[in-house]
């Protein structure tokens, strides 16, 4: 579970992100990162999800939001991501079928290729 500081919870800043931010995608998902310098931030990074019914059912959103969770938990400390850094982490339909480890590997390569 993230921290209440690094959890994106505004729908604007959420819009923003995904229509502003740079984006890479994988089989399962797409990652959106956009810096904002302008403003002051504590906390951050901040990471947010969008899992929408085109994955599956109720049930089947849930267990991918959960393992998408569990993944971004980990990534903070790994990539060099700043304060200002707002992160959206779309599920795409593939996602409802896909293993834990096949999400993290997508996520680990899609925000490598942001931040290289």
């Amino acid at each position: 579970m993230l921290a209440p500081e690094h959890r994106l919870r505004s729908s604007s800043l959420f819009s923003e992100t995904v229509r502003r931010g740079r984006k890479k995608g994988a089989r399962t998902v797409v990652v959106y990162v956009h810096g904002q310098t302008d403003t002051v931030v504590s906390g951050g990074p901040r990471m947010g999800l969008v899992v929408s019914k085109a994955v599956g059912n109720a049930v089947t959103r849930h267990a991918v939001s959960r393992k998408l969770r569990h993944v971004t938990a980990g990534l903070l400390d790994e990539f060099p991501l700043e304060p200002w850094h707002n992160i959206v982490i779309r599920a795409l339909p593939a996602s409802g079928q896909a293993t834990s480890s096949e999400l993290e590997s997508d996520v680990r390569r899609a925000l490598r290729r942001l931040t290289d």
